[in-house]
């Protein structure tokens, strides 16, 4: 079993950046790819970015390429979402997600362990 404890969201204004962390607590961290996902209000879960187990494979959904960055510290157990330029479309609740296998899939389903959830509020 694999808990995940997601920190850092909050309220920022249109243009500003948050970095999302999450902590995962089984040592076994490393095999496990992790992905972010989020849901706005009244809207389906959607794909944000992913990383393999190592981090060197990497893969982002069209709408935050370019202004998100998924990267991991496996030594810590920690995964993190740096966001930059962020726009009131950005406002949801970010999940952490981590599943066993290979590579960086964008689905839900290939995601086993899933956290509670941080809010993220961008202000126009």
């Amino acid at each position: 079993q694999v808990q995940l404890v997601e920190s850092g969201g909050g309220l920022v204004q249109a243009g500003g950046s948050l970095r999302l962390s999450c902590a995962a607590s089984r040592r076994t961290f490393t095999v496990y790819r992790m992905a972010w996902f989020r849901q706005a209000p009244g809207k389906e879960c959607e794909f944000v970015a992913a990383s393999n187990w190592s981090g060197l494979s990497t893969y982002y959904a069209d709408s935050v390429k370019g202004r998100v960055t998924i990267s991991r510290d496996n030594a810590k157990n920690t995964l993190y979402l740096q966001m930059n330029s962020l726009q009131p479309a950005d406002t949801a609740v970010y999940f952490c997600t981590a599943g066993p296998g290979e590579g960086a899939p964008d689905t839900s389903d290939s995601y086993d362990y899933w956290g509670q959830g941080t809010q993220v509020t961008v202000s126009s």
